[in-house]
């Protein structure tokens, strides 16, 4: 089962070495793992995406919380969460197939950020399930490339990390 993890870190150097040392020890896959400072340049914010049963995902937090750089940590319920990954992805195109992709990147609410006689660059932000069926719609145009952030995400409501 996919686990989501946030937690606020010490921003300085070492810290994600340590953090990511962890997992690997305990021979534990990171599905995405994404990281950026938050509104206090000294403190970033780590969201973590694991694929684990309850109690292997309880030991990781424990292990954790017992890191010196970690100041706070919380496993977010999914349908409590907003959950967000940027795509920029390079599609291969020509006159014939310009306006069908046009139309798929319209629909997926996703932005063309470059445009050449035979490529299109489009943009977007979504849910990871959203980034996922965009990916399928425009597979059978030819993928050329594809950056896909980690997921980012926010326990919804008045609740903070």
């Amino acid at each position: 089962m996919k686990q989501i993890i946030s937690m606020l870190v010490e921003n300085h150097a070492g810290v994600l070495s340590r953090i990511s040392g962890l997992f690997s020890r305990r021979d534990f896959n990171i599905d995405s793992l994404a990281v950026g400072v938050t509104d206090d340049p000294t403190v970033s914010r780590i969201t973590i995406i694991v694929n684990g049963d309850e109690s292997t995902v309880e030991q990781v937090e424990k292990q954790l919380n017992k890191l010196v750089d970690v100041i706070k940590l919380r496993r977010l319920n999914p349908p409590e969460t907003t959950a967000r990954e940027l795509l920029l992805i390079k599609i291969k195109c020509d006159a014939k197939t310009r306006g069908e992709i046009i139309d798929v990147a319209r629909v997926m609410n996703a932005n063309i950020v470059d445009l050449s006689p035979s490529t299109m660059t489009i943009e977007m932000t979504a849910r990871p399930s959203r980034i996922d069926m965009t990916l399928e719609l425009l597979r059978s145009y030819g993928i050329l490339e594809v950056a896909r952030t980690g997921t980012i995400a926010m326990q919804k409501g008045p609740s903070t990390l």
